[in-house]
């Protein structure tokens, strides 16, 4: 089914409104925003049982810090999942000052050296390496520490963190806030698909906006969670996780990722369901799951005529200027059956399809059908309260971060060329207000 029609302050704005002469200076990003978080809180309409696991199972599990008898290693980023996403609630992304990897960097991984790459007020990243020693694609996550200095460390385990001092084939990404997860994953792949195709208007073709959507080789159906939208489940997204960030092996992702017999002792997979008679009891990622499921979306710091003057201008300039033939306000919920899932509006501000962002913005690395220079539309839901912005948390300034849409090759660049050159500095200001309300 496609998106919902826009209100009335977000209709078109007529093609030759977008080329009065304006500035090109912008104003600057007003930053996180205050007041209310938001976001954190569970969707309204669970059901007891739902809630139940949400608050025992989920929450418990999501903050969990993981010892190497529960699977951490041998090689790591965090030690767990409520580390790296923590602003401005659990579920969210990284904080804006005090780096987790930084700060537990001691008890967490003692004898490893901190990479130059990350900053105590800077953000949480994982590192991937775009090319293997032999000049083939690489594209991996190379976990930043080890157990090695562990105390609980399993005896002789000696391996070393990777080598990170070829700049040049360094890729960075850093966690991606889950809330309202549940809700991306109840919108249908319809939905997803006739959105992206839709261009009434003509809008999208004069734009040069040509994304397209990942998906699952196997059945071809919609992959949506990820910087490149890699992902095609909450469960999936979680053994991925588990495995890939903290090392522990689990029902999806058995197998060790660092097979070293002196430091791969434990049995797999590390973390399973537990089998008695009468009772199972679900598997660590089962839990993951059901907390990000679970959760709502973030609702915006004011809605319709309660916001201000200049938070209202931008919302309507940001569609005018064309931001949101990529960043779509809203799709809707399909039939689930988590039954506070239904039919709901989904305010994401994302197409969930993947974009060429151009050179600028390439981190070459492949993922599916999503390119070196491809990225997901960045929902934009909560970005009020955001810290740090693009895939690699390369600025923390909410207008830079629009402005490196503008990149040779990216299907962004007349929006950004509008946002630039098209608009007054008061009127970028409020485009700048409108989103940090969000």
């Amino acid at each position: 089914m496609p998106c919902q029609k826009l209100t009335s302050a977000m209709q078109v704005l007529p093609i030759a409104a977008l080329f009065v002469v304006g500035t090109l200076r912008a104003q600057t990003d007003p930053g996180i925003r205050g007041g209310s978080v938001g976001a954190g809180q569970t969707i309204s309409g669970l059901t007891a049982g739902e809630q139940d696991f949400f608050n025992n199972q989920g929450t418990p599990q999501f903050t969990q810090v993981e010892a190497v008898a529960d699977g951490l290693g041998p090689r790591f980023n965090l030690d767990s999942c409520a580390g790296c996403h923590i602003h401005p609630a659990i579920g969210g992304s990284s904080p804006p000052k005090n780096n987790p990897q930084i700060v537990r960097a001691p008890t967490m991984a003692p004898g490893n050296v901190i990479p130059f790459f990350l900053k105590l007020n800077g953000p949480i990243r994982e590192v991937r390496f775009v090319r293997n020693p032999n000049g083939t694609a690489d594209g991996g996550v190379h976990d930043i520490f080890t157990i090695a200095g562990r105390p609980d460390k399993p005896a002789g385990c000696a391996i070393k963190q990777p080598d990170f001092s070829n700049v040049n084939n360094l890729s960075f990404r850093i966690p991606t806030p889950t809330f309202g997860a549940g809700l991306i994953e109840a919108i249908t792949d319809d939905t997803i698909k006739n959105n992206v195709a839709s261009d009434p208007d003509g809008r999208k073709n004069f734009l040069g906006i040509s994304g397209h959507i990942n998906t699952n080789g196997n059945d071809g159906t919609v992959t949506r969670f990820g910087w490149k939208a890699q992902n095609k489940s909450l469960l999936i997204f979680s053994g991925e996780a588990y495995n890939v960030e903290m090392g522990v092996t689990n029902e999806t992702f058995p197998n060790e990722r660092e097979e070293d017999p002196n430091c791969a002792k434990n049995g797999t997979p590390e973390n399973h369901s537990g089998f008695t008679v009468g009772n199972t009891a679900p598997a660590d990622i089962v839990s993951f799951m059901g907390f990000m499921k679970f959760l709502d979306q973030p609702t915006p710091a004011c809605t319709g005529n309660g916001c201000s003057a200049s938070i209202q201008n931008g919302r309507r300039l940001f569609h005018g200027v064309g931001c949101t033939a990529c960043h779509t306000e809203s799709l809707m919920a399909g039939f689930s059956t988590t039954v506070a899932f239904n039919r709901k509006a989904v305010n994401l501000f994302s197409d969930l399809a993947v974009h060429n962002m151009g050179s600028g913005l390439s981190d070459g690395v492949t993922q599916g059908s999503a390119g070196p220079d491809e990225f997901r539309t960045a929902p934009l839901w909560g970005v009020g309260q955001r810290a740090f912005f693009l895939h690699d948390g390369r600025t923390s300034d909410l207008l830079q971060a629009i402005l490196a849409h503008d990149s040779p090759g990216s299907e962004a660049d007349i929006v950004i060329d509008n946002f630039q050159s098209k608009l007054s500095r008061s009127e970028q200001q409020d485009i700048l207000n409108f989103l940090r309300s969000l």
